[in-house]
């Protein structure tokens, strides 16, 4: 079953004429297809064809095809770096799947992918920015309930006091 549970007020916001950053988090059902319906506030922003790739922290990054081209590109400069660039730009690039988003906003996520996420059935579709995050439902709980614990020590490290 593909559901949209939740949604924090999540959305869509024009940064730059160019630009869309992507908000919110939202609770999706896998279905016995390995596809996953993308929130319908994220989906036109995406386009029709999507990239899907390892991400950090063991969750998957989805990219519109333009925002894929633009981090490619960045990540592809980095090969011949030194091991760690590389290290990352293999993470990135060899892992990444181009996927189309069907009629109702279902993406097909392959195997491999779900796997090194940890994904079963249920997932968070969350907004980051350029980028929308797919994270297994408990290792998401886990993720924020550290990051919302420790967010005054990060602030400070980063240098944001707001």
């Amino acid at each position: 079953m593909v559901s949209e549970v939740g949604g924090r007020s999540g959305g869509l916001l024009p940064v730059a004429s160019h630009l869309t950053m992507f908000l919110g988090e939202y609770l999706h059902t896998f279905d016995s297809k390995n596809r996953i319906s993308l929130p319908s506030k994220f989906r036109k922003a995406l386009g029709r064809v999507v990239v899907v790739t390892r991400g950090l922290d063991h969750c998957l990054y989805v990219y519109s095809r333009k925002a894929w081209e633009k981090e490619a590109r960045s990540y592809a400069a980095a090969v011949n770096g030194n091991s760690a660039r590389r290290g990352l730009a293999r993470l990135f690039l060899a892992g990444s799947f181009e996927a189309e988003v069907d009629g109702t906003g279902r993406v097909l996520i392959p195997e491999n992918l779900k796997s090194f996420a940890s994904i079963k059935e249920k997932a968070v579709i969350a907004g980051v920015f350029e980028r929308v995050e797919i994270w297994e439902e408990g290792a998401w709980k886990a993720y924020t309930a550290e990051i919302e614990r420790d967010a005054n020590a990060f602030a400070e490290k980063v240098g944001d006091t707001n």
